[in-house]
């Protein structure tokens, strides 16, 4: 969002990993259970929205437990991105296996996606990766083209994943503050994968460009103050 895009983020509390998105944002002080139009106007007053899950796709609420005790990926960690209730026809998407990529992009061709990275990486992330090539099937214009990445094509140094490991929502908030800012690993990592957002929103004319974009929103902590400002703005939407 602060890069010049409109951001609609839909997710859920974890439930195979240490923290999900909506631990995260729950931790950073964003209110979550927001109805439709709250989000809506979250996404035209500060840029960016999130919407919880559980209240989108009432549904899914009985597969949670299940879920977690199994405590391994399933068909909804497909489901899950596929299911965004924005329709958001630009997006990044990471998908936990190399095989998914090509797959992924054709469903959302055929659900009429417009500008779309389908991406895994070669060390395992459903992201672009810090530390390992990684491979992506992107979708423009109805077509689909499949590639490989890295992180010195976009201009940035290949790098260990070491600190950028998190135990707890707590952890992950630490890592993505010292991100927005700038600061660490965790900043380069975050701008190549916001820069891919970036460029699948038109914002920037390449994937580059897009790390670029990203990176210079970093430096002028503008994307800590638009964490800041969800904040403060969902607050006032508590009962």
């Amino acid at each position: 969002a602060a890069g010049g895009a409109h951001v609609a983020k839909h997710g859920n509390r974890s439930v195979s990993s240490s923290s999900g998105s909506a631990d995260l944002f729950d931790i950073a002080g964003i209110y979550l259970d927001l109805k439709p139009e709250q989000v809506a106007r979250c996404i035209e007053q500060v840029g960016v929205g999130f919407m919880f899950a559980p209240n989108h796709h009432p549904a899914m609420r009985y597969a949670i437990g299940p879920r977690r005790e199994m405590g391994v990926r399933t068909l909804f960690n497909i489901l899950g991105p596929l299911t965004n209730p924005a329709s958001a026809p630009n997006q990044v998407l990471g998908v936990y296996s190399a095989e998914l990529v090509p797959l992924m992009a054709e469903v959302l061709r055929k659900l009429g996606s417009r500008h779309v990275m389908v991406v895994h990486s070669e060390d395992g992330l459903d992201e672009i990766s810090l530390a390992a090539p990684t491979l992506v099937a992107e979708l423009k214009d109805g077509e689909i083209t499949q590639y490989t990445i890295t992180p010195e094509s976009l201009g940035i140094e290949r790098q260990s994943l070491a600190t950028l490991k998190a135990s707890s929502a707590e952890d992950s908030l630490r890592l993505v503050k010292a991100a927005l800012s700038g600061e660490g690993a965790a900043a380069d990592m975050v701008a190549l994968n916001a820069g891919a957002a970036l460029y699948c929103a038109g914002v920037a004319d390449s994937l580059k460009e897009g790390v670029m974009v990203a990176q210079d929103a970093q430096a002028s902590k503008l994307p800590l103050e638009k964490l800041r400002e969800l904040s403060h703005f969902t607050s006032v939407f508590k009962g």
